[in-house]
């Protein structure tokens, strides 16, 4: 089941990330990071694919830190603690870092960080209480 809980928590924080960049805040990020439509329709399949393996990677490292202390009952709560905190600690420094250096906007850094840490902790929630099964 740790395997399909991973797939599941990657695939949960994919579906959050296509609302996100889409209906939530599609045309502010087009804006500030200058990509047309034809530029974001261009290499879907490619840009998706990767990035759903690099979801899978990333609920994977939060999936162990779930597991790694015993704890009877696991909760959305539970796993979305870990998620939010692994997310605080390792992704976001490491996206405002390259934001720093590469000048961008804070708009976009609030746009691009909120979601990993949302996406993050939605893993880790929907991994962690798919455990109670």
């Amino acid at each position: 089941m740790a395997y399909l809980e991973i797939i599941i928590g990657a695939a949960a924080a994919f579906l959050l990330g296509f609302a996100w960049y889409t209906a939530l805040f599609g045309k502010a990020w087009q804006a500030e990071t200058g990509i047309t439509d034809e530029q974001a329709q261009s290499g879907m399949v490619l840009t998706h694919g990767l990035s759903f393996l690099m979801m899978i990677i990333i609920s994977f490292g939060i999936n162990y830190v779930i597991n790694l202390h015993a704890i009877e009952e696991q909760t959305f709560m539970h796993g979305a603690f870990h998620g939010l905190l692994s997310s605080a600690l390792y992704c976001v420094p490491a996206v405002t870092i390259n934001y720093l250096y590469q000048k961008k906007s804070l708009k976009l850094w609030l746009i691009d960080a909120s979601y990993v840490l949302a996406f993050c902790a939605l893993s880790g929630g929907v991994m962690s209480a798919l455990k109670l099964g």
